[in-house]
């Protein structure tokens, strides 16, 4: 899969790409990812690729020329069809379903911003799909392009060592993960549950999958909404909301 990553701080992204996940994919030849400067199709004679914000207000704003001539520069090479993301505050927020949907694309242009952004007539003309990392605010777009590049990049086939280290993390199944623990057995008087230690692997993966249902409910409850629950599952929710009734009523009245 290929990353072609519009942006003004080129170095950014290169120096970005040589580690962990990513750099494993790009040494594996599973992964490739181009980083084009923006500077490099201004017109301006001092390679200045910002102005002043028309009706006024502080910072500077992206000039349309350049960004839109370094999209098409790309569009050439690129295959046909390839999907441009624009990092924005006011896109869609990346999650692990968009990631897996941009993993089984061949190439991605990803448009990074800068200063107060991007002039809206080439955001309207190029008409990219705008997705967030989050609801605050960065001063450019390329670390939420580094994020998109290594959330997808894990996806693709070959690049993790088993296919299965993604299976169970984090929201691939709408849940969050369950607690994971490596030796020594015992820390601080603290132990790693005896079912991990079992070597039954029935019973270890009904564990872990409470242990999700509990830890999502716990710190991410908004995500059960979607997440597909057994009916014991349920049942097992229904018994920790009225633990947390309980126990809030307890507290009020020791109040």
């Amino acid at each position: 899969m290929k990353f072609y990553v519009l942006t003004l701080f080129k170095e950014m992204i290169e120096k970005g790409i040589d580690y962990s996940v990513i750099g494993r994919g790009i040494e594996k030849g599973l992964i490739e990812v181009e980083a084009v400067d923006i500077r490099d199709f201004t017109k301006d004679k001092h390679r200045r690729v910002d102005d002043y914000c028309y009706g006024g207000g502080a910072g500077m704003i992206m000039a349309a020329q350049p960004v839109y001539d370094a999209y098409m520069s790309v569009k050439k090479r690129a295959k046909e069809g390839t999907r441009l993301i624009y990092m924005s505050p006011r896109g869609k927020t990346l999650t692990q379903a968009k990631a897996e949907e941009l993993s089984r694309e061949q190439e991605l242009i990803i448009l990074c911003g800068h200063y107060e952004g991007i002039d809206e007539r080439v955001i309207e003309e190029l008409n990219p799909e705008e997705i967030s990392i989050g609801d605050f605010v960065l001063t450019g777009g390329e670390l939420g392009a580094m994020v998109i590049i290594d959330c997808v990049s894990r996806l693709v086939s070959g690049v993790l060592n088993k296919e299965e280290s993604f299976m169970n993390e984090s929201f691939s199944d709408g849940l969050l993960e369950y607690p994971q623990y490596t030796r020594p057995p015992e820390f601080m008087g603290r132990k790693v549950p005896e079912v991990l230690l079992s070597g039954h692997h029935g019973n270890v993966e009904k564990w872990r999958r409470e242990q999700s249902v509990i830890a999502t409910f716990e710190k991410r409850p908004d995500l059960l909404e979607k997440a597909e629950l057994t009916e014991n599952e349920k049942k097992l929710i229904k018994e920790l909301q009225n633990k947390c009734f309980c126990d809030t009523i307890s507290n009020n009245e020791d109040l």
